[in-house]
C-alpha cells in the first residue's frame, strides 16, 4: 500500500479513486506542506497545486518517488534536486486549460466595457456612462503567444466575435496554423498590431523578461495585454515606463508568489486577479482526476509520459544533450523565430546513434521554449505531429570519422525553402559547434553571448561591426571570421559581453550588406 499525500484544497475525486486502488491517502488543505511532511515522513507520492516542492520538503520525505503537479505549470517545484533524488515530477497538461482560456475572455471583456469600474461607480450612487465608454472585442484585432493547448482554446472561443487572430509560436507549421484560421507571425509584429495580447507562454531561462520595453513600444494607443501565464515573462519595470504613454491597459492573473501580500505590479495593473485562471469546479475536478489516474498508470503501468525531469541512459553524457539544445537553438535562430521550421532532419554519429530518442527532445525544446528540456521523445514526437512537423532521423557513414558528434538540419517552407545545417560536438568537456552550413570549422564554444552576421564578403566589414558595437559599449570577449567554401560569403561570429539588441543589429544592417544577422544566448 503506497502513501499519498496531498497538502492541498483538491477536488475529492482524487483520493476516491486512489483509494479505490487501495492507496493510503493523507488529504489536508489546513496545515502546511512542512507540517505535513514532517507528520508523514513515510509519503511515497506528493500531490500539489502550487505548493512549492523544495529540498527540504523532498529531503524530508525519504521514501518519496513520484511529485505530481495536478496542473500544467511545475516552476514551484525543484525539479532538478528531485531528479537527483530519483524523484520523478509529473504535471497534468490540458487539465485546467479551458478555464485559463476562459478567463483570457472575460478579462478581455472586462477591461473593455470598464466592469469592475462601472460596478464600483454606480454602487456608490453614480451615473457615469459617458465616462465609462467602451470598446467592442468584436472585428479587432487578437494576438496570441504561445499556441499550446491554452491559446488554441482561446482561439476557438474567440471565433464567435468574428476577429483577426495572430498567432506567434516557435513550434507551429503554416499549414495547421491556416486550419485554424490564424496567422503566423513575429512577436514584434503582434504586438504592433493588435488591440489585444495575450500571453501563454512558460517561464522559462529563454521567455524570462521577453516581454520587455521594445515591445511595449509597439503597441497601439489602449490596447490590451492580458498575462495569465507567468508573472517572469513580463519585464514589469519595463512595463511601467511605456504604459502611462501608450495607455496600455494591463490585466494580470499571476504574481512570482501565490500568497497574501502586496502585489509589485499594483500600481500597473488595471485589472488584477489572485490567480484565478484555473479556480474553476470543472478545473479543479479535471486536474484531480488526472493527477490520480496518472499516479496509479505510472505505479500499474509504467506509463511515465508526462514525467517533466526525465533522466539520462546509462552510457550516454549529459553533455551530449545540452549540445542537441544548443545546436537546435542556433538553428532555430539562423532561420529566424517568426515562423515555425517544417521539417528536421539530424545525424548522429558514433556511438550517438544508439541514443537518438534521448536527443530528439532537447532538439525541440531548443525550437520551442515552451517544451521541456528533460521530457522524452515521445513527448517531443506528440508536439512535433499536433504542430505539423516532419522529423527524419538519417543514417550515417561512421566513416567520416566525425567521432561522437551531431548534425541538425532545420527546414521552413515559405514561397522559397530555407535551411540551415549546424555540426557539433564535445571537445575538452565544452559544447563546440564545429559547422554552421558551409562555414566549416568554426570551433566555437556554445556559451554567453554570440552575435552572428553573414555577409559578402568584402574587406573593412569587421571593423564596421566592431565599431558599432563600440559605440553601444558592448564588448567583444571573442572574434572569427570564417569565409564559405565559395570564398563569397564570410561569418562574423562575435562573442560579447553582453547581448545584442534589435537596435544594434538594426545598425549592423544598414551599416553592412548583410545576408544574416542575429544573436543567440547560450
Amino acid at each position: 500500500m503506497k502513501k499519498v499525500l496531498i497538502p492541498t484544497k483538491l477536488d475529492k475525486i482524487a483520493a476516491e479513486l486512489l483509494k479505490d486502488k487501495a492507496y493510503s491517502v493523507i488529504q489536508d488543505a489546513d496545515a502546511s506542506l512542512e507540517e505535513l511532511a514532517a507528520a508523514n515522513p513515510d509519503t511515497e507520492v506528493l500531490i500539489v497545486r502550487s505548493e512549492k516542492v523544495t529540498p527540504d520538503i523532498i529531503d524530508s520525505l525519504p521514501k518519496l518517488s513520484l511529485v505530481v503537479r495536478a496542473g500544467a505549470g511545475y516552476n514551484t517545484i525543484d525539479t532538478k534536486y528531485a531528479r537527483g533524488k530519483n524523484v520523478d515530477v509529473m504535471n497534468t497538461p490540458g487539465a485546467n486549460s479551458n478555464a485559463v482560456a476562459e478567463e483570457v475572455i472575460a478579462l478581455a471583456l472586462a477591461a473593455s466595457r470598464h466592469i469592475l469600474e462601472g460596478d464600483s461607480s454606480t454602487r456608490a450612487g453614480k451615473w457615469e456612462k459617458k465616462r465609462l465608454m467602451g470598446k467592442e472585442l468584436s472585428n479587432k484585432t487578437v494576438g496570441i503567444l504561445g499556441m499550446g493547448n491554452i491559446g488554441r482554446l482561446v482561439v476557438k472561443l474567440l471565433a464567435g466575435f468574428n476577429v483577426k487572430v495572430l498567432a506567434y509560436d516557435p513550434v507551429l507549421s503554416a499549414e495547421l496554423a491556416g486550419n485554424m484560421g490564424v496567422e503566423l507571425c513575429s512577436a514584434e509584429k503582434i504586438f504592433e498590431n493588435s488591440d489585444y495580447v495575450t500571453l501563454h507562454i512558460p517561464e522559462t531561462p529563454e521567455t524570462k523578461g521577453m516581454i520587455d520595453k521594445k515591445l511595449f513600444e509597439l503597441m497601439k494607443p489602449g490596447a490590451v495585454l492580458i498575462n495569465c501565464a507567468r508573472a517572469g515573462v513580463v519585464n514589469e519595470d519595463d512595463l511601467r515606463a511605456v504604459k502611462k504613454d501608450k495607455g496600455i491597459i494591463f490585466c494580470n492573473d499571476v504574481y512570482p508568489k501565490d500568497a497574501e501580500g502586496e502585489k509589485s505590479v499594483a500600481d500597473i495593473a488595471d485589472i488584477m486577479l489572485p490567480h484565478l485562471g484555473a479556480s474553476t469546479v470543472e478545473a479543479n475536478f479535471n486536474a484531480a482526476k488526472r493527477a490520480a489516474e496518472q499516479t496509479i498508470d505510472y505505479f500499474e503501468k509504467g506509463v511515465a509520459n508526462c514525467v517533466v525531469n526525465k533522466g539520462v541512459p546509462d552510457g550516454l553524457d549529459a553533455k551530449y544533450q545540452e549540445l542537441a539544445f544548443a545546436l537546435a537553438k542556433l538553428a532555430r535562430n539562423y532561420l529566424g523565430t517568426e515562423k515555425s521550421p517544417h521539417q528536421i532532419s539530424t545525424s548522429f554519429y558514433g556511438e550517438l546513434g544508439k541514443y537518438s530518442e534521448w536527443l530528439l527532445a532537447p532538439i525541440v525544446a531548443g525550437i520551442s521554449p515552451e517544451f521541456n528540456v528533460s521530457s522524452d521523445a515521445t513527448d517531443a514526437l506528440a508536439l512535433l505531429q499536433e504542430r505539423g512537423i516532419v522529423v527524419e532521423n538519417r543514417a550515417v557513414d561512421d566513416g567520416k570519422k566525425y567521432g561522437e558528434s551531431m548534425t541538425i538540419d532545420l527546414f521552413k517552407g515559405d514561397d522559397t525553402i530555407a535551411k540551415v545545417s549546424v555540426r557539433g560536438t564535445i571537445a575538452e568537456n565544452h559544447l563546440m559547434i564545429s559547422r554552421l552550413n558551409d562555414f566549416d570549422k568554426l570551433y566555437l564554444e556554445a556559451s554567453g553571448n554570440v552575435f552572428f552576421v553573414e555577409y559578402a564578403d568584402e574587406p573593412g566589414v569587421i571593423g564596421k561591426i566592431a565599431s558599432i558595437l563600440g559605440d553601444n559599449h558592448i564588448n567583444i570577449v571573442d572574434l572569427r571570421a570564417p569565409q564559405s567554401a565559395d570564398a563569397k560569403r564570410a561569418l562574423a561570429v562575435i562573442k560579447t559581453n553582453k547581448q545584442v539588441t534589435g537596435k544594434v543589429r538594426d545598425e549592423v544592417e544598414k551599416a553592412v550588406d548583410t545576408i544574416n544577422a542575429f544573436d543567440v544566448t547560450f
